[in-house]
């Protein structure tokens, strides 16, 4: 993954759905970010992550409610 692009990426989508994002971690394997906002929204986001930038495949989301 590069995280720069990823996060970047991440960024973008989460403005244009008005979501709250925090990244809590990232590195060449994983990602790990705190979505907050209307559900059907935070779906699309995970939807937007699942096709992903150019450059970083996402193989596996893993999501839960805080």
């Amino acid at each position: 993954m590069v995280c720069d692009s990823f996060i970047e990426f991440a960024q973008h989508r989460a403005r244009r759905l008005d979501l709250a994002i925090e990244l809590e971690s990232c590195d060449a394997l994983s990602a790990t970010l705190a979505v907050k906002g209307q559900g059907d929204l935070v779906d699309a986001f995970e939807m937007a992550c699942s096709l992903g930038p150019y450059d970083c495949i996402i193989l596996d989301i893993e999501r839960s409610t805080l």
